[in-house]
């Protein structure tokens, strides 16, 4: 009887983890800019691989598995929100966002408060050495007058 039961919970925790994947995936798709996508893909995937490993621990009945289904599941916990993190920090920083779809922009504060008021201290120096790559041709030993020197494309390594 304990065997269906654990059974039937497995079945049900990887056929729910599949729909939370499947959300994420869909949302991925569906949403759009970099921010709700981010959202969609970091939140249901977490939750999914979580029911997921239930799933997989709950059918294997192995108590060697335990350990490490829980340490799979914490390094997700722990890089995924790190990692959705700097994704919409560096989104945020270049100016690749729609900011209709902001409801509360706390960033923009502390860039102010930081003496950044565009919030781009670092797009606008990576746009500036495009730009004096641009106006800079290298020379005949593949090197501009700064000493950079080009892969042949024109642009600097």
């Amino acid at each position: 009887m304990l065997d269906t039961v654990l059974d039937a919970a497995a079945a049900v925790c990887l056929v729910l983890g599949a729909l939370m994947s499947l959300a994420a995936a869909i949302g991925l798709v569906r949403f759009p800019d970099l921010l709700t996508r981010m959202h969609a893909g970091t939140k249901p995937q977490v939750f999914g691989l979580l029911l997921m490993l239930t799933a997989v621990a709950l059918e294997n009945r192995d108590p060697v598995m335990i350990p490490l289904i829980i340490l799979g599941w914490v390094f997700q916990l722990l890089t995924v929100p790190v990692s959705a993190h700097m994704v919409g920090r560096s989104t945020y920083r270049t100016k690749h966002l729609n900011r209709a779809t902001l409801t509360q922009d706390d960033l923009q504060e502390a860039l102010n408060r930081a003496g950044e008021p565009d919030g781009g201290g670092q797009a606008a120096a990576g746009a500036a050495l495009t730009d004096a790559a641009l106006t800079d041709p290298p020379g005949a030993d593949g090197q501009h007058a700064d000493g950079q020197q080009t892969d042949g494309s024109g642009r600097t390594r």
